[in-house]
């Protein structure tokens, strides 16, 4: 590999020998991951839009119909969603099955590609029925029988990093799901846990150094999730707009017809206007770097 000096925590012994299936091989080396058509690790930066908890049938659909009129390619949402605490409000309520059945109907309904998080081994078939990218999150990452399971499936698979990994650990887990025969692997930025956060309500810190990083040791397509990273939605079109800047292949993002009144996490997600107006600049950031948004 061109590169004598991969970073601090990556020697070259470690991409010949702990992920020579994650390193990149030259500089030109570079996945594509095609999902029904939408190619990561293009000239295409695909958008994956949605609210973090697929809350009722009419809310999810209403939200497909909008964000595939913005220009997102994915619906994102989730059914089985975890909570940091056992503790819950009362707008929380974890529609699981019930809200796969939902994802099901809004993509019968509006033709949109679909992502949402698989936690658990008995409910991997029904999620895999459903979407068309199967999330591993950040609690999951390195749970390494979970990922070569997961793996063994054959669906695209995004990897959300730990929020206390570093680039080796991160590309140590995919080494997992890679060595399973699965190349269709997508990496996911989502925020770092760092002392100092800027605000009060952020636990995160969005590494965009990671992004150039990763493509410097890595073949392997990675996206960034401004608004779990930020938590704070006046944070999230800036965010957006600097992860486009900093190379990634794809941008993830809570939106919700109602963000004050969302479920869980309200302060973070933006609202269909907001997403219509970030989809509009995004595409002019995109086109200045040789890239491009829907």
């Amino acid at each position: 590999m061109d590169n004598k000096f991969p970073g601090k925590d990556i020697t070259q012994e470690d991409l010949k020998s702990k992920f020579p299936l994650a390193a990149k091989k030259s500089t030109k080396h570079v996945t594509k991951v095609n999902v029904n058509g939408t190619v990561f690790g293009d000239k295409l930066i695909p958008i994956m839009a949605g609210p973090n908890m697929v809350e009722n049938e009419k809310m999810i659909i209403k939200t497909a119909i909008a964000v595939k009129k913005a220009g997102a390619q994915f619906l994102r949402g989730g059914a089985f969603k975890p909570l940091s605490f056992p503790y819950r409000g009362k707008k929380y309520n974890e529609t699981r099955e019930q809200g796969i059945k939902w994802l099901a109907k809004a993509k019968e309904e509006t033709g949109i590609g679909i992502i949402t998080e698989v936690m658990e081994e008995k409910y991997v078939d029904l999620i895999a029925n459903v979407s068309d990218i199967i999330q591993i999150g950040s609690r999951n990452m390195q749970n390494y029988p979970f990922l070569t399971m997961v793996a063994k499936i054959g669906k695209p698979i995004l990897l959300k990093r730990h929020y206390g990994a570093s680039l080796r650990d991160w590309l140590g887990a995919a080494e997992y799901i890679l060595f399973e025969g699965n190349k269709n692997l997508i990496l996911c930025e989502r925020g770092m846990s760092v002392p100092h956060t800027h605000r009060q309500t952020s636990r995160f810190l969005l590494d965009l150094q990671v992004i150039p990083a990763t493509k410097e040791v890595s073949h392997l397509p990675i996206i960034s999730d401004p608004s779990h990273a930020t938590f704070w939605r006046p944070w999230v079109p800036s965010m957006t707009l600097a992860s486009i800047g900093a190379g990634v292949d794809g941008i993830m993002l809570e939106v919700h017809p109602d963000p004050r009144n969302a479920a869980v996490d309200p302060l973070q997600p933006i609202n269909f206007k907001e997403f219509s107006n970030l989809m509009k600049i995004s595409r002019k950031v995109a086109s200045a770097i040789g890239r491009k948004i829907k």
